[in-house]
């Protein structure tokens, strides 16, 4: 048997969008996947504390999380990286100098600091759970790392910060921008290293813009059928919709599990 190296997007492609549990025919092509040898592993852009409950519930033994930035290998958290300090202090600063409000999340956890009620009274509450610090002392600059900044800034008004891409940024609602590490690439490739794999070797499933940067062309990259049309195109084979089998179905069309 060839050894392959898996990686698997949480959600879109492990789980229903809808009832947001894993499909039940994925985790049984998890289990068959380890079962005949091969690696197995998450990657997710989701913080690792968002991240590690899934992670342990379905006993994955290995997972980038943090858009990258995170790499838990064989059952331990090996990497939990930042984002660029100095660049994210710049795009702080400026935010604030235009008027928009800035939340801060200084450490992995659910937590955000600002120094005012700017972001909630120009946008509203975050829609994932969050606990809110407000702080009219708080200053980033008091503290040695930032993991993360969401920013109440429109789309049609992204051009004023024009520091806006020094730095990697989501846009996942309307409403505000999130700077975020987005190398699930990098992340993958690290994840290879400690593992001794090839990226030759590698298998990634993915859904969504998000998962663009992984679909490398070193890899050989699986779409699922309920995945944006960007990512398709990059795609060496499009599979069916994820609560369609997709992942078990792709995985014995091409002979890494037994049916």
């Amino acid at each position: 048997m060839d050894k392959k190296y898996f990686f698997f997007d949480i959600d879109g492609t492990l789980t229903d969008n809808v009832t947001k549990k894993i499909v039940p025919s994925a985790k049984e092509a998890i289990c068959k996947l380890q079962e005949a040898g091969h690696f197995v592993s998450i990657a997710t852009g989701r913080a690792y504390y968002k991240a590690e409950p899934f992670r342990k519930k379905h006993n994955f033994p290995n997972m980038v999380c943090n858009g990258g930035h995170g790499i838990f290998f064989e059952d331990e958290l090996r990497e939990n990286r930042p984002i660029d300090y100095e660049k994210a202090l710049a795009v702080y600063r400026q935010a604030i100098e235009l008027g928009y409000g800035v939340l801060a999340a200084m450490d992995d956890s659910e937590k955000v600091y600002a120094d005012s009620f700017r972001f909630y009274d120009q946008v509203g509450e975050r829609k994932e759970d969050t606990t809110y610090i407000i702080d009219r002392n708080f200053d980033p600059a008091d503290y040695d790392e930032i993991f993360k900044l969401y920013i109440s800034i429109s789309k049609e008004e992204e051009d004023r910060l024009t520091l806006k891409d020094t730095l990697g940024s989501l846009r996942f609602v309307p409403q505000y921008l999130m700077f975020q590490p987005d190398e699930k690439l990098d992340g993958i490739m690290r994840m290879l290293d400690y593992a001794g794999g090839k990226p030759e070797d590698v298998v990634v499933f993915g859904d969504d813009y998000n998962d663009m940067v992984m679909f490398d062309d070193q890899f050989f990259k699986v779409a699922m059928g309920n995945a944006c049309d960007a990512l398709k195109e990059k795609a060496d084979y499009v599979t069916d919709k994820n609560v369609e089998d997709g992942i078990y179905n792709a995985c014995k069309k091409f002979g890494w599990i037994n049916a």
